[in-house]
């Protein structure tokens, strides 16, 4: 209880009634207001100077609550509510939480005294903000948020639920500190416990409409927040609960898909399908590398015994040489001629000599490239795309532009060559025919969303997935055959063998489809999203998961054969050649395994995570990473 005692005296200057709180009133005697910071429907939040410390201005945040009501029980359990809100905030410890330095009610108010926050909320950072906000502050913001809320989740013996997770209660400080502000609704959870609907809409998850929270609404609330400073679309202003409808990637490409498939697992309707808790989704965003300075890795729990024993040395493998761009290598190597072909996000495709890693030349474009090259022979020219619209035709020999071809979307498709033509897709939602002589559009097909998986082109077929879960089927005239629904995003690249299409989605699954006619013959369940393209060898398909694992399948059946964990996701594309299947992960590491087993064996560290695929020719395998740097490594 309130000692009442310490509140007696005579306090002329304290407002009386209704009346607010006026610039130069003080409190207590000693909480002197010199601003006001915000205006809520329950009371205002002031700035004071600290008068009992006169040779420094120490500013603190005065939160006001107003107590108007007339019966006496009422106003007693609201002011036990504003003492709830006091005693949970003063037993908190953690650094995003402002500190408690005192509690006092005044007639018709009550009065909490906190630390002052120098700084902007995120809601006013948006909307100051005259371009996007960058994806690696964002991710940074993302697992501070988490921290902090699941420091909450994990109060004993209840979990605290912040309940109204948005821009506007998160602020950053002059420091660059996240902070967590207005715990006016924050409840302790009690199970099955219901009470009124608490929160702000389109940030509030749907149970709590229903007067339920947990930990997973929190959660909600921050994929929501997340979703609104990548895209700048205010949740607030559309139809509640249809995240699932406005990807984050049709409106800021340069989100990974690995960190939207994280915030669109959080924004699931069902909580069930959401992370558990704030500290569960900050362990995903931990192992994935777009927060800035993310060189360190924090590895999950989930080690496999073999990985224990090997430890994090390196087994019998050495770069025989190293190339290194300057900025993240995404993109697939390509090795023809003996020459090593890559694109980075620096802008440039770079050839490299593949016996040295000596540099021959580079092309530039006029944005990031991410899509992975691939070279027509005859016409001596590598493909690639870029994120800036245009997929580009150098010329091998002397890295002179020979053609480009213009689309309304970056082209983060990687491009296939068959028939004289080269085939991609873009994020404007259209599968490219281009002739490789002229450069000149042969046909384009309408999909209806962004086409990010690299097309499959076989005799008489093309497959290729879209980011509506679409996967379609599509004759060489640019008609389509058939058309397969995956319930998410297919950006995993179609592999075909023996009449069956292989293929990942980011609803989970890896999906068998018979070639002709688009019918599902097996599914697999993976833990988590699956970006991976598949590989074939052994009677297997390889396709790894960002739920850490690369997966080994039977072919025919879909039935797990094996699985190996990594310490992070697995968005690299696995390559396969002579029993040995070879592959990234965001650890940081490149993988060699036994097919007939999947034991390691071996393992070679990069500087930083591996999300590109590796490309092996004449037993050297080689590979990029997001440290910068292009490896070639003995196979």
């Amino acid at each position: 209880m309130v000692d009442t005692q310490r509140f007696t005296g005579r306090f002329p200057e304290q407002p009386s009634g209704d009346s607010a709180l006026q610039v130069g009133s003080v409190l207590q005697n000693r909480y002197r207001i010199t601003g006001v910071i915000g205006v809520g429907g329950m009371g205002s939040v002031y700035q004071a100077r600290d008068l009992r410390f006169p040779n420094v201005v120490r500013y603190v945040a005065v939160k006001e609550m107003m107590n108007p009501h007339a019966d006496q029980g009422a106003r007693e359990l609201t002011l036990r509510t504003f003492e709830r809100e006091s005693d949970m905030l003063a037993s908190l410890s953690h650094p995003a939480v402002p500190g408690i330095y005192d509690y006092f009610p005044s007639k018709m108010r009550a009065y909490l005294v906190m630390e002052y926050i120098n700084g902007r909320d995120l809601d006013a950072i948006v909307n100051a903000s005259g371009e996007r906000l960058s994806v690696a502050l964002v991710q940074q913001w993302a697992v501070e948020l988490c921290d902090v809320l699941g420091y909450l989740h994990q109060q004993e013996p209840e979990a605290i639920i912040f309940r109204d997770v948005k821009p506007s209660n998160i602020m950053i400080d002059q420091h660059g500190r996240l902070r967590l502000v207005d715990f006016g609704i924050a409840k302790i959870f009690q199970q099955g416990q219901k009470g009124t609907m608490i929160g702000t809409e389109g940030y509030s998850a749907p149970e709590q409409y229903r007067g339920e929270a947990t930990p997973a609404s929190d959660v909600y609330g921050i994929g929501a927040t997340l979703h609104h400073l990548l895209t700048g679309r205010d949740p607030r202003l559309e139809a509640p609960f249809t995240f699932a409808e406005r990807p984050i990637r049709e409106g800021n490409p340069d989100i990974s898909p690995e960190f939207e498939a994280i915030i669109m697992k959080a924004l699931s309707f069902d909580a069930a399908d959401r992370y558990p808790h704030a500290t569960a989704m900050r362990e995903a965003l931990e192992q994935i590398t777009e927060v800035a300075d993310s060189s360190v890795i924090v590895p999950s729990a989930r080690l496999t015994d073999e990985m224990i024993a090997w430890g994090d040395a390196d087994h019998g493998v050495a770069a025989l040489w190293k190339f290194c761009c300057e900025d993240e290598v995404r993109s697939s190597p390509v090795i023809h001629r003996g020459v090593v072909y890559v694109g980075a996000y620096d802008n440039n495709l770079y050839a490299i000599n593949a016996v040295d890693g000596s540099f021959r030349w580079k092309y530039p474009s006029a944005e990031g490239i991410s899509s992975s090259p691939t070279v027509a022979d005859a016409e001596n020219l590598v493909l690639f795309g870029s994120l800036d619209h245009l997929l580009y035709a150098v010329d091998t020999r002397v890295g002179q532009l020979s053609w480009t071809v213009a689309t309304q979307g970056a082209v983060q498709s990687s491009p296939t060559i068959a028939h004289g033509h080269v085939f991609f897709g873009s994020d404007d939602g259209h599968l490219y025919a281009v002739r490789l002589a002229t450069g000149r559009v042969q046909w384009k097909w309408w999909g209806g969303a962004a086409i990010r998986s690299r097309p499959l082109v076989t005799g008489e077929m093309i497959v290729v997935g879209l980011e509506s879960g679409d996967v379609a089927g599509i004759d060489l005239s640019g008609q389509m055959v058939w058309r397969f629904k995956a319930k998410r995003a297919v950006v995993s690249s179609p592999l075909e063998h023996d009449g069956l299409v292989f293929f990942g989605s980011m609803d989970w699954h890896i999906y068998a489809l018979e070639l002709a006619r688009g019918w599902k013959v097996w599914t697999f369940r993976t833990n988590k999203p699956v970006v991976s393209s598949p590989a074939f060898g052994d009677e297997k398909i390889y396709i790894g998961s960002v739920d850490g694992s690369l997966y080994a399948l039977d072919i025919a059946t879909g039935k797990e054969r094996w699985h190996y964990e990594t310490r992070g996701q697995v968005t690299s594309s696995p390559a396969y050649d002579n029993g040995a299947v070879f592959f990234g992960s965001i650890d940081g590491h490149l993988y060699s395994l036994e097919t007939k087993s999947g034991r390691l064996r071996w393992s070679f560290e990069t500087g930083g995570p591996v999300v590109a695929s590796p490309a092996l020719h004449d037993g050297v395998l080689y590979i990029g990473s997001m440290d910068h740097c292009v490896y070639a490594l003995k196979a």
